[in-house]
């Protein structure tokens, strides 16, 4: 073969080879700045924590929200950062271009869980709230709660979190560990208590926390809890045994052979939370006390009751005398059938 002629064989190899690179150069540009959408409406991304760049992209690809697989994954491979992954639900509103998704992407921009924390929930049902709500396993949720480090600070006594998981509605990003989600609680509880005032704050946090619990557990009625605080103050302070059902529910619990139902014979299980067989504080929380559970103890009313029942309605009949409680007891028994105390 001629030497001219291989030259120019060469020559024209080389020039097309340019030209098929410049377009696929100007395709590439052109696509990874056309906004594209296939799908009406708003368009949600799942990424779940370990999922893979190429889960991703086929995950936006199937919601019709990426034309052209082979050009995102090279713009993706340039451009993002397929190892830091946030984990979450991505929400996508109106066309977006490729390098804008990868943007999305980049910055973790995730929707948030609202996530509620109702007053007087144990730690192991705060647990199994998180999880359901999509946060994390039960498993690690129980490792972060059985950690007491993040309180012990405030509360040296302290065996776990319970109590500490403070009752309230948060937004979470579903990325943050396990670990991270129960340090966001049991944080909002240590804001709480920074601001928290009243001539209560003069006792130990582990004492308030735990009377708080009970008085949550008692009532549902935000006028009778400083009233029930100021109860269970006096009997503190004569060495009458506190005797609320609540702190049995939570014996039984703990040892697994609560039935839903609190018998009488129940009242005589041996617990060191039993205030039926144990006078005093039981030895640590038995819920999530909310604000105004805690506040009321902070605050407790002065009164000369010692005993309250159950009016099953919600609220209840105050005591001076046993002989007085008593009368009530018998009362509301004639309706339906009502623990005392």
């Amino acid at each position: 073969m001629p030497v001219r002629r291989l030259g120019k064989g060469i020559g024209a190899a080389i020039l097309a080879s340019i030209a098929a690179g410049g377009a696929a150069v100007s395709f590439l540009a052109w696509d990874w700045h056309r906004p594209y959408r296939r799908a009406a409406g708003e368009v949600r991304v799942a990424v779940s924590r370990g999922d893979r760049a190429g889960d991703v992209v086929e995950a936006l690809h199937e919601k019709g929200l990426v034309s052209n697989r082979v050009s995102f994954k090279l713009a993706f491979v340039l451009y993002g950062n397929p190892r830091k992954l946030r984990p979450g639900t991505y929400r996508f509103d109106r066309p977006l271009s490729p390098l804008e998704i990868i943007g999305k992407l980049n910055r973790g921009e995730v929707e948030l869980t609202r996530v509620t924390i109702p007053e007087g929930l144990r730690a192991d049902e705060v647990i199994e709230l998180l999880a359901k709500g999509g946060l994390g396993s039960e498993d690690a949720f129980r490792r972060a709660v059985q950690d007491p480090r993040p309180i012990l600070d405030l509360d040296p006594r302290a065996l776990d979190l319970e109590g500490y998981l403070f009752p309230e509605t948060y937004l979470l990003d579903p990325g943050l560990s396990e670990k991270a989600v129960v340090l966001v609680l049991v944080r909002s509880f240590r804001s709480w208590w920074a601001s928290a005032a009243g001539p209560g704050r003069d006792r130990g946090l582990r004492e308030v926390v735990t009377l708080a619990s009970l008085v949550e557990e008692e009532t549902a009625s935000a006028p009778e809890r400083p009233l029930i605080a100021g109860v269970f103050e006096n009997r503190l302070r004569l060495g009458m045994a506190l005797q609320t059902d609540p702190s049995v529910v939570y014996a039984l619990s703990l040892a697994g052979r609560y039935s839903g139902t609190l018998r009488r014979e129940d009242l005589a299980f041996e617990s060191p939370y039993n205030t039926y067989r144990h006078a005093g504080l039981p030895p640590g929380p038995i819920c999530s006390p909310g604000r105004a559970s805690l506040e009321a103890v902070l605050s407790p009313q002065a009164s000369p009751y010692l005993y309250f029942v159950s009016r099953n309605d919600g609220t209840h009949a105050f005591s001076r005398t046993l002989e007085e409680h008593n009368r009530w007891v018998a009362r509301t028994r004639r309706g339906r059938s009502a623990g005392g105390r």
